[in-house]
């Protein structure tokens, strides 16, 4: 019997939820269930709508991710807890649940044996298991079963619960709704550890959670080139207009900085300008004779010939 009744309705005010915890759990659908229903998961279903979709109960939602979040901040060395998702919504909510928590992640399929085969590399020895969904992730949960792992998964209306201890109620198959709970549960081990202050906010998005597809990324990109190929023009006649306003303005034409080479540099022409010749200096001209060359040519043949 507890002698101190206010200590623990102090712990379950801590522990319950705020209102704009609920308002991202309804707008991520996390309370939308599925047309089946598992006769184990009856207890967290609250009623069944027109269209025959199990709405779950997000009250209980919470109170087993507290519990869950209790359970994880027991383990002493955060390595020892294992996050797997083989489906694609909660591969990146895997493995950035593992970068703020400092636990381990298995995203993508899960290679048998892990937990079993001591010889394979993979081979893993933790000591709970997070589960994003118990029939994609069966191998892994049979396997835990086999070493006495206990299982943290995230289920929904229809999801099986054999070999699963801590059963937390939502939905499994939306990338909303899988990378809140995630986002919540991280969130809340951090709180218990004392690394983030219960009070105020936390700094990093519930945005960084969520799955991303190829496609819309490769779009993305190609946008943000095409805004910058179109930036990059402006930018330069704003450069261009910025420096030809701050240039000072000098009369008459400028100096070049190098001068030019004479393209008759080498052919010994002198570069001073010549004097015109004088009008009537052409009859003062000697004409050349005729035949002189020839002359000397054959006055050098008999030079040879002597």
């Amino acid at each position: 019997r507890d002698s101190h009744p206010e200590r623990g309705e102090r712990m379950a005010g801590i522990l319950s939820p705020r209102e704009e915890d609920i308002q991202k759990m309804l707008s991520a659908q996390v309370h939308i269930g599925t047309q089946n229903s598992d006769h184990m998961m009856e207890e967290y279903i609250w009623r069944r709508r027109a269209d025959g979709i199990h709405i779950l109960n997000v009250g209980k939602t919470w109170e087993k991710l507290m519990l869950a979040a209790r359970v994880l901040t027991a383990i002493e060395n955060p390595q020892d807890i294992i996050a797997i998702s083989a489906r694609p919504y909660g591969q990146r909510a895997v493995l950035k649940f593992a970068q703020y928590t400092g636990a381990a992640s298995i995203a993508g399929r899960f290679t048998p044996g892990t937990f079993t085969n001591q010889i394979t590399k993979q081979f893993r020895e933790p000591r709970v298991l997070v589960v994003t969904d118990p029939r994609t992730d069966a191998q892994a949960v049979k396997e835990a079963s086999y070493v006495n792992l206990p299982v943290i998964a995230f289920c929904d209306s229809d999801s099986p619960l054999a070999h699963v201890d801590i059963a937390i109620p939502a939905n499994n198959k939306g990338k909303l709704s899988i990378g809140l709970l995630y986002w919540l549960l991280a969130r809340e081990i951090l709180r218990m550890r004392g690394t983030v202050a219960r009070m105020s906010p936390w700094d990093v998005p519930v945005d960084l959670f969520f799955y991303r597809d190829p496609d819309e990324l490769e779009k993305a990109e190609e946008t943000q080139q095409t805004f910058a190929a179109a930036e990059d023009p402006a930018a330069q006649w704003a450069a261009a207009a910025a420096a030809a306003a701050e240039k000072p303005v000098t009369e008459g034409f400028e100096q070049p900085l190098l001068q030019e080479q004479q393209w008759d540099a080498g052919l010994g022409v002198p570069l001073e300008p010549q004097p015109a010749a004088q009008p009537g200096s052409w009859d003062a001209a000697q004409p050349p004779q005729p035949n002189a060359g020839w002359d000397a040519a054959a006055a050098g043949q008999q030079t040879w010939a002597a």
